[in-house]
């Protein structure tokens, strides 16, 4: 599939796709999902080789001050960002931003 018609797809233009094949820009995983969609294969497609992270509660990941990153390729990671991903109402997505900053501040 060329760049044009991937941006077609995606709404986006052909410079945003190079963007996004370099490097430059980060792909969300909303954006992730609509890629996969036009290429009509599922996200997996893109952890292909990928070794599968290990079942984690989430504690030793923050508590070994790894970063974002270390959470996202966990199972709970992935399964939160794909779950987001399909909230489709803005509004909705930013009152669960705040539930879960509001939840964090009464933890810390």
């Amino acid at each position: 599939m060329s760049q044009t018609t991937l941006a077609e797809g995606l709404n986006v233009t052909f410079q945003q796709v190079q963007k996004y094949e370099k490097g430059k820009n980060r792909v969300g995983a909303s954006r992730l999902q609509s890629v996969a969609d036009c290429l009509d294969v599922p996200v997996s497609f893109f952890f292909e080789g990928v070794s599968e992270p290990r079942e984690s509660n989430g504690e030793e990941i923050f508590g070994a001050g790894n970063d974002l990153a270390g959470f996202l390729a966990t199972g709970e990671g992935i399964e939160l960002n794909r779950a987001f991903a399909k909230i489709k109402d803005p509004r909705t997505r930013l009152k669960i931003i705040g539930l879960v900053k509001s939840l964090v501040g009464s933890y810390s």
